[in-house]
């Protein structure tokens, strides 16, 4: 007798249409390096983005999606070129995803 998979738990965070924006451009900036170093974008980055683009203010996140958004967001805040606007919303975003690391 066989069984159903398992189903991977997930997470949901509310982010502001600010927040939103600026996952969404840490994101792309994380796709654009890869693709400019001639190298395939990692999946979970475009499932990220498809998950942004499609489920309006609260957004699913695997663990393992959570983990690397916090990875991406926290290089991305620590960036020089990073604008201050974004600055804010960024930190407000990684403390939503630390509570779920800590969880």
């Amino acid at each position: 007798m066989s069984s159903s998979p398992p189903e991977t738990e997930t997470y949901e965070v509310t982010l502001s249409r600010d927040e939103q924006w600026v996952t969404h451009h840490a994101l792309s900036n994380r796709l654009d390096e890869a693709l400019d170093a001639d190298e395939l974008p990692p999946e979970w980055t475009l499932e990220v983005l498809e998950t942004l683009e499609a489920d309006g203010d609260t957004e699913r996140l695997t663990g393992p999606q959570a983990d690397r958004l916090y990875d991406t967001l926290t290089t991305y805040v620590d960036c020089e070129e990073t604008p201050e606007r974004d600055i804010s919303d960024a930190t407000t975003v990684l403390d939503r995803l630390e509570d779920i690391r800590n969880a």
